[in-house]
């Protein structure tokens, strides 16, 4: 597993956010710690999204009639990607 070190400037409004969730008031102890949570929840957002996305073209799929499908074999799947 690779670290990297990455450096973010903040100002204003966005510093003062930052800053109120850090410390012992805030929910986290170091600003360190409270991007690192920020990116879990947004790779977890994102890995939900696709999810749903599969799910529904699933479900689109499967409530297709099966009228809409036609027989194949492996050699024209196989013909038909390369």
């Amino acid at each position: 597993m690779s670290q990297t070190t990455m450096t973010v400037r903040l100002s204003g409004e966005l510093s003062d956010f930052v800053a109120n969730n850090i410390d012992e008031n805030g929910s986290y102890e170091n600003i360190s710690e409270y991007v690192r949570s920020l990116i879990r929840k947004d790779k977890e957002r994102a890995e939900k999204e696709k999810f749903e996305k599969l799910k529904a073209e699933l479900t689109l799929a499967f409530s297709a009639p099966d009228s809409t499908y036609s027989e194949v074999s492996a050699q024209d799947t196989f013909d038909r990607n390369n």
